[in-house]
C-alpha cells in the first residue's frame, strides 16, 4: 500500500513539474534575444505592446508579443532565431465571408462566440478561430480560411 501511494505521487509530482515546462512564462522586453527584439520591433509599429511571454513549443523555445492595434489584439511568435512563425489577429465575425461565419457558428454549436482572429503561419491565412462561452464554460473553435473543417488544431 505505501508503495503504490508513493508511485501516485511520484507521478502526480511528475505530470505538475512536466505541465509547468509546457506553460508560457511572463518576461520583459529586455529578456528578448537581439533577433527577436528586431522582428518583435518591426512587427509591433504603432501598436501598444500588452506583455512579453516565453515558452517551449515541439521543443523549441518560442516568444509571443501580445498586442493592441487599432483597437483590435493582435499577437506575434517569434522563434528564438527572429523567424516570424505567427501572427494571431482578431477581426470582426461579420466582416469575414458568410460561408466562413456560418461554419463558426455551426462549430460554435449555440455557445455565443466572443471573438475571433485570423492565424496566419509563414505569411499564409491558416485559420479562423472563435473564443466561445457557454454559461461559464469557455472554449475554442477553428476552421479553415474558407470555412472547411480543419484536419488539425492550427
Amino acid at each position: 500500500m505505501r508503495i503504490r501511494r508513493c508511485g501516485t505521487i511520484t507521478c502526480a509530482a511528475l505530470v505538475l513539474t512536466i505541465s509547468a515546462f509546457a506553460q508560457e512564462k511572463k518576461i520583459g522586453r529586455s529578456a528578448l534575444p537581439a533577433a527577436v527584439a528586431k522582428t518583435v520591433a518591426a512587427e509591433t509599429k504603432g501598436a501598444t505592446v500588452k506583455g512579453y511571454s516565453t515558452e517551449r513549443e515541439n521543443g523549441k523555445k518560442v516568444y509571443e508579443a501580445e498586442t493592441l492595434l487599432h483597437g483590435r489584439t493582435r499577437d506575434i511568435q517569434v522563434a528564438e532565431d527572429g523567424t516570424l512563425n505567427e501572427i494571431e489577429e482578431e477581426v470582426a465575425l461579420d466582416t469575414l465571408p458568410s460561408g466562413v461565419q456560418q461554419a463558426l457558428m455551426a462549430k460554435a454549436a449555440g455557445a455565443k462566440i466572443t471573438k475571433v482572429e485570423s492565424l496566419t503561419k509563414g505569411g499564409k491565412l491558416v485559420a479562423f478561430e472563435a473564443a466561445t462561452l457557454r454559461g461559464n464554460k469557455k472554449g475554442e473553435v477553428q476552421v479553415g480560411p474558407d470555412g472547411a473543417p480543419l484536419t488539425h488544431e492550427q
